[in-house]
């Protein structure tokens, strides 16, 4: 059962979302992939004329979690560093590292004011 649909338009792109049971969400991706491959479907291009890919495309086992590990990474910090910083239990970070944990909207506004870019990243 769809629960809700999305779409948002930038410039020549719409972003189309749905809202679905968890339990269906691999299912329902598998499908969408396979119709979007049938399709004549063109991939937009950048300015220099070359095919734009997803970052689920090109990182197909990333998550929100790939990304707090690699800022956390580069700036050096320990993962109960970063724990005492944003005031949680460093096993919370290592759980959102490997995606075990959700990162929260909450979350995600402490992690990116803390690594100074936008919570969105997280999320």
């Amino acid at each position: 059962m769809l629960a809700h649909t999305r779409m948002r338009t930038t410039g020549e792109l719409t972003e189309i979302s749905f809202t679905v049971p968890t339990s269906e969400a691999v299912r329902l991706r598998k499908a969408i992939d396979s119709v979007l491959e049938l399709a004549t479907f063109s991939r937009p291009l950048n300015e220099h004329g070359e095919e734009l890919y997803s970052a689920e495309e090109v990182f197909p086992e990333a998550h929100p979690g790939t990304a707090l590990r690699g800022l956390r990474t580069r700036e050096g910090l320990t993962q109960k560093a970063l724990a005492e910083r944003i005031g949680i239990r460093q096993h919370h970070v290592a759980e959102m590292e490997k995606g075990k944990r959700n990162i929260t909207v909450d979350m995600a506004k402490r992690i990116g004011e803390e690594f100074n870019i936008s919570y969105k990243v997280f999320l």
